[in-house]
């Protein structure tokens, strides 16, 4: 078993060594190693493309990761006070959101939002004066908030996971001692949940700062960062984008650290 799941590993991180590796090729060759040297990072930041699709990505991971943390922190509190048959439902659906494949959540996101500009733009055409009206479009907005709706369901699972093995007893003596409900949230509630939050504030953050599929659909004249990765690699790999390759590999990984000991010590600190 060993040996079967350490070709497991071997089959999924070695493309990714593979990439880190010639990141650092000195030729312009994309699998050719010409000598060890850190000048296609330079290269790559000071590209004025590269640097204007990471700004970009970088709006929309922390927009939509900063929507999605607050309204997922507020639904996981609504979702802890139900019951039944209606909680079950609202389950189902959180996980349906995180199982379904990305390229469903755009069509269908794309799909809507061209419904909804469809019926409003007439509208808006209606209100103002000829040649003045606003038309929405794809954007910078759609994609963070289509983002934000995916990311939304990330925070949910952490939330309910933490609220599940937070010590109620300590909101019940707060009722009896007669505090506000807004009291007890920010002195009581908010501070054992903030751990879940920040984790999944990092994680949203990740998820959309690397997301190309949902992005694909619905960024409009927008360019992300994985957008752009996308459309340099149709005309060739070069060690540019193995570079930018292995600073976002870098990023998301230092942040899912980052969330994974934000995640451990919190019990650790509830127990001590």
């Amino acid at each position: 078993m060993r040996f079967y799941a350490s070709l497991v590993y071997l089959f999924l991180y070695f493309p990714i060594a593979v990439i880190v590796f010639f990141s650092f090729n000195a030729g312009k060759s994309a699998t050719q190693m010409m000598g060890f040297s850190v000048g296609w990072y330079g290269h790559a930041l000071h590209n004025p493309f590269v640097t204007e699709a990471l700004r970009t990505s970088f709006i929309v991971a922390l927009s939509s990761a900063s929507i999605a943390s607050v309204f997922g922190t507020m639904a996981a509190l609504a979702l802890q006070g139900m019951k039944g048959r209606v909680r079950m439902l609202f389950d189902a659906l959180i996980y349906v959101a995180v199982m379904v494949p990305g390229i469903v959540i755009g069509i269908s996101t794309l799909i809507a939002l061209v419904t909804l500009f469809g019926w409003i733009n007439p509208v808006l055409a209606a209100l103002f004066p000829a040649g003045q009206a606003p038309q929405l479009a794809m954007g910078l907005v759609s994609l963070i908030g289509a983002h934000a709706l995916f990311s939304m369901a990330l925070v949910i699972i952490i939330l309910r996971a933490r609220l599940a093995g937070m010590d109620r007893s300590l909101m019940e003596a707060s009722a009896d001692l007669y505090a506000a409900p807004f009291a007890t949230f920010r002195q009581i509630t908010l501070p054992l949940i903030f751990p879940g939050i920040l984790a999944g504030f990092l994680l949203s953050f990740t998820f959309s700062f690397d997301d190309f599929i949902i992005a694909f659909f619905v960024a409009g004249s927008e360019t992300t960062l994985p957008i752009y990765v996308f459309s340099s690699i149709r005309r060739g790999v070069t060690p540019e984008i193995n570079a930018i390759g292995t600073m976002v590999l870098m990023t998301s990984l230092v942040l899912l650290v980052i969330a994974q000991v934000i995640l451990r010590r919190g019990p650790r600190q509830e127990a001590a």
